[in-house]
């Protein structure tokens, strides 16, 4: 997969994608990052991208021309590419829209920041608004980092074993949060490993999870 993200701030985002799954992702080949950042593309000779919005209203809304050129250029090298807006009235994120996500070939994030862009970016580019959340970022770079983890970790062949996502929560396909969990060993503290895990029965193992994970389910709603 390829994954383009229009950005103020490039450099902030490309420590984290250098470690952890998206750094093991783009070490195997599967994954390409391009950071681009609109302010390579404004006319203004101070670089700048912002604008007082019409109307009047507090802060300063991104112009609308740096970003349609960055996201023209960025069709220009890859036509197919899924264009998306981290925008809070966008649809939920979900593991569901996640997985749709992590079946495309390309996607191309937008970063908002201020209080936002010019509304003929997201009409006009036809681009998919999508939310991570109802509560307020600074930017969209916290938000873009949020999809491409969860995108990432979906694309076959990144994760070790190809199985373990299909028991996290969420993923089952019954929405259900993914039960507890517990390593070595079997006692720390006084808190004990549930004796069921470690008797060796995967029937009874398997009853125990699924218990658990409709408990958790019921305890957080």
């Amino acid at each position: 997969m390829r994954i383009h993200l229009l950005t103020l701030f490039p450099e902030a985002l490309a420590p984290f994608l250098e470690h952890s799954i998206p750094g093991r992702a783009r070490a195997k080949g599967l994954l390409e990052v391009d950071l681009v950042n609109p302010r390579d593309f404004t006319k203004d000779p101070h670089r700048k991208v912002d604008d007082r919005p019409y109307g009047g209203g507090a802060g300063m809304l991104m112009t609308p021309e740096p970003l349609f050129l960055a996201m023209e250029a960025v069709r220009a090298r890859d036509p197919n590419t899924h264009g998306i807006l981290l925008d809070p009235r966008g649809e939920r994120f979900t593991q569901a829209k996640a997985a749709r996500l992590a079946a495309l070939p390309s996607l191309t994030l937008l970063c908002g920041h201020y209080e936002g862009v010019d509304e003929r970016v997201r009409t006009g580019l036809g681009l998919e608004p999508l939310s991570i959340g109802d509560y307020v970022l600074s930017g969209g770079e916290a938000a873009a980092l949020v999809v491409v983890d969860a995108v990432t970790r979906l694309l076959p062949g990144v994760l070790g074993d190809p199985t373990s996502v299909e028991d996290e929560s969420f993923s089952a396909g019954d929405g259900l949060l993914e039960y507890p969990q517990f390593t070595r060993p079997p006692v720390f503290r006084g808190m004990e490993v549930p004796e069921v895990l470690r008797g060796g029965d995967h029937g009874a193992i398997a009853a125990w999870r699924r218990a658990q994970s409709e408990k958790q389910t019921r305890n957080r709603g």
